[in-house]
């Protein structure tokens, strides 16, 4: 049994951290479901600056839209969500077989709304109205300004992904978000199952410290705090607030381990895949790690309900001079400024891609 299936088993979600049309239009993606069990997909800027940029699948599709006077932001939404419902017509049969908690596929709203709460509301309902597809989460920042909206989002019956949480606490603050929203819809007479992921950031946590910590504790630190997380998630999933919501017919939001590729080519390539096992979790994975993992990854314990040695591991990091919580904020921060980066790469490749095309079709 390959070890995708094993983790499928195990009760962890596996989902694609790309798309690109054409995953689509080979059947790659298609076979990623059948053969590897793969159950979902994610997406973001980055992704979809280097698939216009790497090959022509979007070539026709620009010059088509940009002679119909689109351009920019308006432009690429269209290309997104041609991609995202597509994928999410591919995922329909997942969605309809576990009632609605799997199946997903993401789209996010523009980076350059994070500290624009009114901005990313009226954004996620656009795009998810315009999308039509039940299984499409709306990606939101859990920043300052974006916890406001994820809330307001959730109560509006928009189910959403919540993207940047680096830290327990930053999970909770995301999670507390979501159930006021669910709490609102009770109160309001509506209906409390609308769906939600809190999206953690294992890796870039390793990454931040590599130079800063003695050999043994390098590839250490992004797993404690999703450890530690972890933890925190069950305490919530058990807690009487939670409860009473779940009575009312509101469903879990679900931990997701994101950004769990390994970027230490001293370190294993499925690393953050075996570290992070667990029963209703899901892990979204670059399609290298996932081909990795599917040639000779390893599915070993599931994590610990307790947290396990997460405390005592995080307490050997503080000792080495690393102050968490100082840290996550500043990748939360550095996150949201490469996200808008991005973000500013994709529009301006757009407008590369949309400039030689048309002078391309004028000769």
């Amino acid at each position: 049994m390959k070890a995708t299936q094993q983790l499928h088993d195990l009760g962890q979600s596996l989902w694609l951290d790309n798309i690109t049309r054409g995953l689509l239009t080979s059947g790659t993606l298609g076979r990623y479901i059948n053969e590897l069990s793969v159950t979902g997909l994610t997406s973001n800027p980055t992704i979809f600056e280097h698939a216009i940029k790497e090959a022509d699948f979007y070539d026709d599709a620009i010059r088509q839209k940009a002679l119909a006077g689109k351009s920019g932001e308006a432009l690429f939404f269209e290309l997104a969500l041609e991609d995202l419902t597509q994928a999410a017509d591919l995922f329909a049969p997942v969605h309809a077989g576990t009632g609605g908690v799997d199946g997903w596929v993401s789209l996010e709203v523009s980076p350059l709304l994070a500290d624009d709460t009114a901005g990313s509301i009226k954004a996620a309902a656009q795009l998810h109205g315009r999308a039509q597809r039940p299984n499409l989460f709306i990606k939101i920042p859990g920043t300052r300004a974006g916890l406001p909206a994820i809330e307001e989002t959730i109560f509006a019956g928009v189910p959403v992904n919540v993207t940047l949480l680096f830290s327990r606490e930053h999970y909770i603050a995301a999670a507390e978000a979501y159930m006021r929203g669910i709490e609102r819809r009770i109160a309001a007479g509506l209906d409390p199952a609308v769906s939600c992921v809190a999206s953690l950031f294992v890796s870039r946590w390793d990454v931040a410290i590599k130079d800063k910590v003695p050999q043994d504790l390098r590839n250490r630190l992004g797993i404690a705090i999703a450890m530690r997380t972890y933890m925190a998630y069950r305490e919530l999933l058990a807690s009487a607030r939670w409860q009473k919501l779940a009575d009312a017919g509101a469903r879990p939001q679900r931990l997701l381990w994101a950004s769990t590729g390994t970027k230490d080519p001293a370190a294993s390539d499925t690393l953050y895949l075996e570290a992070l096992a667990a029963p209703d979790t899901i892990n979204t994975i670059p399609e290298k790690t996932l081909l990795a993992f599917a040639e000779h990854g390893k599915v070993k314990a599931a994590l610990p309900l307790d947290g396990g040695d997460a405390e005592a591991l995080l307490a050997e990091f503080v000792r080495a001079g690393v102050d968490n919580a100082a840290l996550a904020a500043d990748l939360q921060r550095e996150g949201t400024a490469a996200f808008a980066k991005s973000w500013r790469d994709l529009m301006d490749r757009i407008a590369s891609k949309i400039d030689v095309l048309t002078k391309a079709g004028q000769t």
